[in-house]
């Protein structure tokens, strides 16, 4: 290992990589839609026009290209390096190209498609959320479940967020701040959590903001800023997005923090989405959502998400969104087999940083020898291993169970047959 190289590369991919801020290129203006939402209650069925001020990334564009050149791709951290380099310059050219059929092609490249089938599974992400959604469809209807209360006010969800994230970051400040220019209840980084200033919130929406947000997306941030050798581990390229938000949504399973209307509109999304790649407009969308189940105001904020890339028909989409569900599948399959093959430590490495599944992997020698740290900071879920792993087992095994081959009646059956076997 060249670790003069690898410190000039890195400090090089932190340098190019600042000014791409993907979220942030790709906000609409403000007022966009609570004006499509007055002028649809008006009757007027007209599509959002929206102009986006994009920077100019072409000199960051060639500083990462350069980069992803220089490495060695033999070399795992090198490997890494050109990974993350390749990521930022084709989410940079991605923002350039807002508005145009390019910005899906790089969307797709970075966050993947949700029609895409998985090679050993022969499913795809939108046959998932179909399967959650038609699952749930008569699970709403049953007056055993109650819809949960939304009654805390944004200023004192912040509030309670703060005390519970100084309590878990003894060694760090991370700042909780309200912001009204926003399409997520939430958005955490390793600094500050932001909270959408017109939102009101639930019990559930505590519990799950606080483990997605705060002890997945800020804890793996910061804890990859406390790498002494790679400082790009804490930089959240938009390569390992999928497996955060894999891990973020599998916290919210683990917690108990999920209920049905969550887990509904994270399918919503990744249907959405590939309505969208195949040619639905805003308003075939946004009526999408509103059949969904969802108000007015959280449907154009969820198909605003769909377009966030400028445009809002002719196919022209930003993909993040199906990776939620894409994520949950593919981290918790991989922790699973970790507990099979007894590789314990791949769970807790993945907290270490910002990393993909593919990169614990490939850096595992790294943290075995110590060049790489373990993480300061790992969800409680996470930390205990002896309780994961007989959860991640139990799950293993339980997933043989074949729910055609029974139904309810069949324990008053299976109850009968007990008696008949008494000698």
């Amino acid at each position: 290992m060249d670790e003069l190289k690898i410190r000039e590369l890195d400090g090089a991919v932190v340098s190019a990589s600042k000014k791409i801020k993907v979220l942030s290129a790709l906000s609409w203006p403000a007022g966009a839609e609570e004006k499509f939402l007055d002028d649809w209650r008006a009757g007027r069925r007209s599509l959002p026009s929206i102009s986006l001020n994009i920077p100019d990334l072409t000199s960051n564009i060639q500083l990462l290209s350069d980069v992803a050149k220089s490495c060695d791709q033999a070399d795992p951290v090198e490997k890494f390096l050109h990974e993350t380099a390749v990521s930022y310059a084709d989410a940079a050219r991605m923002i350039m190209a807002a508005g145009t059929t390019q910005f899906t092609k790089f969307s797709s490249r970075i966050y993947g498609r949700p029609d895409s089938i998985y090679k050993t599974q022969g499913f795809s992400a939108v046959e998932s959320a179909r399967f959650f959604l038609e699952l749930t469809d008569s699970l709403l209807g049953n007056a055993q479940i109650q819809t949960p209360m939304v009654d805390i006010t944004a200023d004192d969800f912040a509030t309670w967020m703060k005390s519970e994230v100084d309590e878990f970051f003894v060694h760090d400040t991370v700042e909780v701040m309200i912001d009204q220019a926003m399409s997520s209840k939430a958005l955490a980084s390793s600094a500050r959590i932001r909270v959408r200033g017109n939102a009101m919130f639930s019990q559930l929406d505590k519990d799950q903001l606080l483990y997605h947000e705060a002890f997945v997306h800020s804890a793996t941030q910061l804890n990859g800023k406390k790498q002494t050798h790679l400082q790009s581990l804490g930089l959240g390229a938009p390569r390992t997005t999928r497996t955060q938000e894999g891990i973020a949504v599998l916290a919210e399973l683990f917690t108990n923090s999920m209920d049905i209307a969550r887990l509904r509109r994270i399918a919503l999304r990744v249907i959405a989405i590939q309505m969208a790649l195949e040619g639905a407009n805003f308003i075939d969308v946004f009526e999408f959502f509103l059949n969904g189940g969802q108000s007015e105001e959280e449907s154009v904020r969820s198909t605003q998400r769909v377009f966030r890339g400028g445009a809002a028909k002719d196919g022209i989409v930003f993909t993040k969104d199906a990776m939620y569900l894409q994520g949950l599948l593919e981290v918790h399959t991989f922790f699973r087999l970790a507990i099979k093959e007894c590789r314990p430590e791949l769970i807790r490495n993945a907290f270490s940083g910002r990393l993909t599944l593919a990169d614990t992997l490939r850096l595992a020698p790294l943290f075995d020898s110590g060049w790489l740290i373990g993480p300061t900071y790992v969800p409680l879920w996470a930390n205990d291993l002896q309780r994961l792993s007989a959860a991640l087992a139990y799950s293993a095994f339980i997933a043989n169970i074949r729910l055609d081959k029974v139904y309810l009646e069949r324990a008053i059956e299976f109850e009968e047959e007990l008696k008949s076997q008494v000698v």
